[in-house]
């Protein structure tokens, strides 16, 4: 696989390990289920009774911080933080061990560097009282060194277990010579001014990234040898950079949208769309085309994940469309750009994401959203048709209306959700986040009285899932938003901004530059960090030249998923062959004119704003 991914192969740190992270997931478990409950009771306390209860952000506040942080060392021990393998994999076998030992010294390095500003940043908290509950706010923030000190002996016992010692000796060597090499020479760096991004933001960020290191510690790395070789910011200030990024409760709906994608992959409730979609529209000619980019656009519509949305899809439709003459290439195509497509449509985990960073309406994003995954959806459609001419249709025949009838009303109460979720935050009935706590229950009930049920054990496991690869997610903002800072403090944003408004075409050049740059980014960072690391730069832009926040989110988004999808580099085009078990040579050649057909749905975006405002 040469993407970044998911890697599922845990670290192999023995059994003793594993039996220690035993209370962690629970622990973990237990906060998202405590997380849940809380915004449950607040809602209902707020809606049915008028009777807001104001220290339950301050728990929830608390309960989330301490989930993404140990849901970040769940991921390290499952080795499930996000990476670029791409270049990694094709290193000769030789010197494969080398470049792992140095990822790992890269990212212990990282964690030895966190080690002591968080502990200092815990200590300097302790006197700092909640509003609500006076306590002290060291009680949340000693997450952060927890987490650290606990991801740097999974570390150190992965590493004395898997790799040579003569290839840790040489990693740690050269890691040890550089970081000593750089502070000799920080008096030096300094004067090189805004040179040092370039050389550590920049470069580093490269080498670590072609090195494995996982996206989170690789901002985690550029950002400590930037401020503390090339500056004198005290380090502290990379971990409340982070504790900020990570803390904002619009995010509390990351980890309970991911969960939700989990009910509706364990539940049943997605293949039940994908079933009554099929039965009404898959006997005329593309009709299975359609049915799968339907499916994908509607079942986005409740999990917020690409890689939920293809898996649940995939398996239901793959074996008739194959009956039917399609090319597994050109499945995969069509899979991988539908779910580009789709990922505008809420409850969108990168709208929530973007909204927060940018300060932009999460309500007007989600509205928005619907539209524009419309537009993509038609050029695909109109693709999907013209590909289809070829159909073999022997024997196809619709299915009666009785079972068109019975499989609408088993697929009714999945059908709602989306609807339920779209019409409360877009109508300003409640926010994401207590939207997404309702989804969630919802769901849950639907799912355990209609689709098959759902026992402790499964429910156990889903939790324990939702934190893992939430605490990935979150460490990425969180570091993301230290790299951020650092670049906003260099003062290269005015200088960008100086440039880019100058521009001759104006606000049009600017949209140009901006799908560009997404296109490439969304193919080598994937989606989150890119947005992460520009939209505090590009949004004060955009709004200086007069785009309106909400049209040049979507194209943002818009052009981010579509690299996503692009290879050879493209995240989600791994994930999609991954999915339908295809070799990604065999589909890099039929996913092109897709990826085109996308390509001017954007460019429609972008040069209509109206279709990103109209739902206002």
């Amino acid at each position: 696989m040469s993407a970044t991914e998911l890697t599922p192969a845990p670290l192999g740190v023995g059994p003793v390990a594993a039996r220690l992270m035993r209370p962690l997931e629970a622990l973990s478990a237990l906060l998202l289920a405590v997380i849940v409950t809380l915004l449950l009771t607040g809602v209902t306390a707020r809606y049915g009774f008028a009777y807001p209860v104001i220290w339950i952000d301050e728990v929830v506040s608390l309960s989330f911080l301490w989930l993404s942080m140990l849901g970040a060392v769940i991921a390290m021990h499952r080795n499930e933080h996000l990476r670029l393998t791409l270049v990694v994999e094709r290193v000769p076998e030789r010197w494969r061990g080398y470049v792992q030992a140095f990822a790992l010294c890269a990212v212990a390095a990282t964690l030895l560097a966190w080690a002591g500003p968080a502990i200092e940043y815990t200590r300097d908290e302790w006197a700092i009282r909640t509003p609500e509950l006076s306590m002290p706010n060291a009680f949340r923030v000693g997450s952060i060194a927890f987490s650290v000190m606990a991801m740097l002996a999974l570390l150190a016992a992965y590493a004395l277990r898997t790799v040579k010692p003569r290839e840790l000796l040489v990693a740690a060597a050269v890691v040890a010579l550089a970081a000593a090499a750089c502070w000799e020479g920080s008096a030096g760096l300094q004067q090189l001014g805004k040179l040092n991004l370039v050389i550590f933001l920049v470069g580093l960020l490269t080498l670590c990234l072609a090195a494995g290191v996982p996206i989170g510690f690789c901002f985690g790395i550029a950002t400590v040898a930037y401020l503390g070789f090339a500056t004198t910011t005290p380090l502290t200030v990379v971990i409340s950079r982070m504790d900020e990024g990570m803390s904002s409760i619009i995010l509390v709906s990351v980890p309970i949208f991911v969960l939700l994608g989990c009910v509706l992959d364990s539940t049943g409730m997605g293949k039940a769309i994908v079933d009554v979609l099929a039965a009404m529209i898959g006997h005329i000619r593309a009709g299975m085309s359609y049915v799968l980019l339907g499916s994908l656009f509607i079942v986005s519509g409740i999990s917020g994940s690409k890689v939920s949305d293809m898996a649940t899809v995939a398996p239901a439709l793959f074996p008739e469309m194959k009956r039917r003459g399609h090319k597994p290439k050109e499945m995969i195509a069509l899979l991988a750009t539908g779910a580009a497509m789709a990922d505008t449509v809420p409850p969108s985990i990168v709208l929530i994401v973007l909204g927060s960073v940018a300060g932009v309406s999460i309500a007007g994003l989600f509205q928005s959203g619907v539209v524009i995954a419309m537009v993509l959806l038609l050029t695909l459609v109109v693709l999907a048709r013209w590909k289809a001419r070829h159909e073999v249709m022997d024997g196809i025949r619709r299915a009666p209306m009785a079972t068109v009838g019975k499989l609408l009303l088993i697929a009714a109460p999945a059908l709602v959700l989306p609807f339920l979720i779209r019409s409360a935050v877009g109508g300003g009935v409640a926010t994401a986040t207590e939207v997404s706590t309702i989804a969630v229950l919802y769901a849950m009930l639907i799912g355990h009285w209609l689709y098959g049920g759902l026992g402790w054990r499964k429910i156990y496991t889903m939790l324990v899932d939702t934190a893992a690869l939430s605490g990935a997610i979150l460490l990425i903002l969180g570091t993301a938003s230290g790299m951020a800072w650092a670049i906003a403090q260099s003062g290269v944003i005015q200088t960008m901004s100086s440039f880019l408004t100058s521009m001759p075409g104006g606000a049009m050049t600017y949209l140009g530059v901006t799908i560009l740059v997404f296109l490439i980014l969304g193919c080598v960072l994937e989606g989150l960090p890119a947005i992460l690391l520009l939209a505090p730069i590009m949004f004060p832009i955009a709004k200086k030249l007069g785009i309106h926040d909400i049209h040049y989110s979507m194209v943002v988004v818009t052009a981010m998923n579509i690299g996503l999808m692009m290879p050879p580099i493209g995240v989600g085009f791994y994930i999609a062959c991954r999915i339908g078990d295809t070799s990604p040579d065999e589909v890099v050649g039929a996913i092109w004119p897709y990826i085109v057909a996308l390509i001017l749905g954007l460019v429609v975006i972008a040069a209509v704003p109206w279709l990103s405002t109209v739902a206002l």
